[in-house]
């Protein structure tokens, strides 16, 4: 792969690239798809939460399986755009930085007053956009932890710990830096389901009420 010579990345792109990525990444898919499912505002129900676990407490999980994989690929999206922004030659960083900007965006929409989801999919979805493979880690990590657990937001943060980290031992140091920053966020954003795995209070996969 040609190297990118960074001091050669023009202001004016990498400006685009993060407003395109913050702006696709506010897009409340979850809020939007419930109100036009008639099923109001996602906001009301459950954790108040505008992502696809929250969606799926409407009972609907078609609908909740289209907002997890919008607000993932709208994270792809951006990543894609920014690659396309900076040249052929811009597969790593650049793309990482306009999925980091729909990361955010996600997280903190500028139309919601800034409260957001808790950025799972978008994770997933920046990986897609930069190194797919590390979405079989994600979901390997995953799986390992719900089968062992029963806990889904436990298996998702530990596989959030677990992507810097082979990015980092395959020699991925930026890609690993971007990636740790989001599981870092990702982490203050799941700071109730913390307390509550650690309280012994978590509801598990397939737990009702």
């Amino acid at each position: 792969m040609p190297s990118l010579d960074y001091s050669q990345i023009p202001l004016t792109a990498l400006i685009a690239s993060l407003a395109i990525g913050y702006l696709l990444g506010s897009i409340p898919f979850g809020l939007i798809l419930t109100r036009m499912a008639g099923l109001g505002d996602v906001r009301k129900i459950g954790s108040g939460n505008i992502g696809a676990t929250n969606v799926l407490r409407t009972g609907n999980k078609k609908l909740a399986a289209a907002t997890l994989l919008l607000d993932a690929f709208k994270a792809t999206a951006a990543v894609l755009i920014a690659q396309k922004l900076y040249g052929t030659d811009a597969i790593h960083l650049p793309g990482l930085l306009g999925g980091f900007a729909a990361f955010i965006g996600h997280l903190f929409p500028i139309w919601l007053g800034f409260k957001g989801g808790k950025g799972v999919a978008t994770y997933l979805g920046v990986l897609l956009g930069v190194f797919p493979a590390m979405v079989l880690v994600f979901a390997i990590v995953w799986l390992s932890i719900a089968k062992l657990s029963r806990y889904s937001s436990l298996s998702a943060l530990v596989a959030t710990l677990v992507i810097p980290v082979v990015l980092w031992l395959i020699g991925q140091p930026e890609a690993a830096l971007v990636t740790a920053a989001m599981t870092v966020i990702t982490w203050a954003k799941h700071k109730a389901n913390i307390e509550r795995l650690i309280s012994g209070t978590e509801g598990k996969i397939g737990q009702k009420g």
